[in-house]
């Protein structure tokens, strides 16, 4: 499967490339939403990750952009940051189009369960 990740954090995006590569996931990569876009418009994912505190672009207006453009895509949402101030910004997130979401920090096996589960949620019967 092919799985675009966007994190700002670039010790944290090789990690979860490494973690996806090994699984056998063919992986891009993006350090802000900007960049995202373009991958993801580009090269039409089955599966994005993405933070959602980020420079440039942030998660939210990345995950609207990305069901605007195709509303088939998986989308989980990953934060270290769950509340920014009084807001939660992974249920935000949910709410604004994401599948999933993820507190950092998280398991290798939790995020593979995750895609697992994002994945065989919206394939055809």
């Amino acid at each position: 499967m092919k799985i675009l990740v966007i994190d700002d954090d670039e010790a944290l995006r090789r990690t979860i490339a490494k973690i996806l590569r090994a699984d056998g996931h063919e992986v891009l990569a993006a350090e802000n939403g900007k960049r995202g876009m373009t991958l993801f418009c580009n090269e039409q994912p089955q599966i994005v990750i993405t933070d959602i505190i980020m420079p440039e672009q942030e998660g939210i207006e990345t995950i609207v952009a990305m069901r605007r453009g195709n509303p088939g895509v998986r989308i989980i949402a990953i934060s270290g940051g769950a509340c920014a101030g009084e807001i939660d910004v992974l249920k935000m997130a949910q709410l604004l189009g994401a599948d999933d979401v993820i507190e950092k920090p998280f398991r290798a096996a939790d995020l593979l369960e995750r895609i697992r589960a994002t994945a065989g949620a919206r394939l055809p019967a």
